[in-house]
């Protein structure tokens, strides 16, 4: 299963039970993707005082240390070229970071967790996961 961005966010703002769905998943990998990663640390980079950046900053660090990163690379841009190809031709593509993460969940199999199921849910063969019964 990919963590999406926003599901890490909840997590450090402490809005979803992330023990709970932790716990529920029991032995499954878990990863997140490079934009992930890269959106979180621009969250780090973007804070507006020193404390913030340094509380971001620390749960970034150990969300990176802790869960793998995935690449994008060429059996992802090859599924984000599909796909994109598919939603231009259904009418309308989804936001671009959301889409290469959802692109690489794609790409391996794997299913995503999100709080932005909205978005998601447009693209073709991403498996979502249901995370209501973890919202606080």
């Amino acid at each position: 299963m990919i963590l999406d961005t926003s599901v890490l966010i909840a997590a450090e703002r402490q809005s979803i039970r992330f023990d709970a769905l932790l716990e529920k998943l029991g032995d499954e990998p878990i990863s997140i993707s490079s934009v992930t990663a890269s959106e979180l640390l621009h969250g780090c980079y973007r804070a507006a005082d020193a404390g913030t950046r340094a509380r971001r900053s620390a749960f970034v660090d150990a969300v990176l240390d802790l869960i793998p990163v995935l690449p994008f690379g060429l059996p992802e841009a090859k599924r984000h070229a599909a796909v994109w190809a598919e939603l231009v031709r259904g009418g309308g593509p989804v936001g671009p970071h959301d889409f290469i993460i959802g692109a690489t969940a794609i790409a391996r199999g794997y299913s995503l967790a999100t709080l932005n199921q909205r978005e998601f849910a447009r693209i073709p063969g991403l498996k979502l996961v249901d995370l209501d019964s973890f919202a606080r």
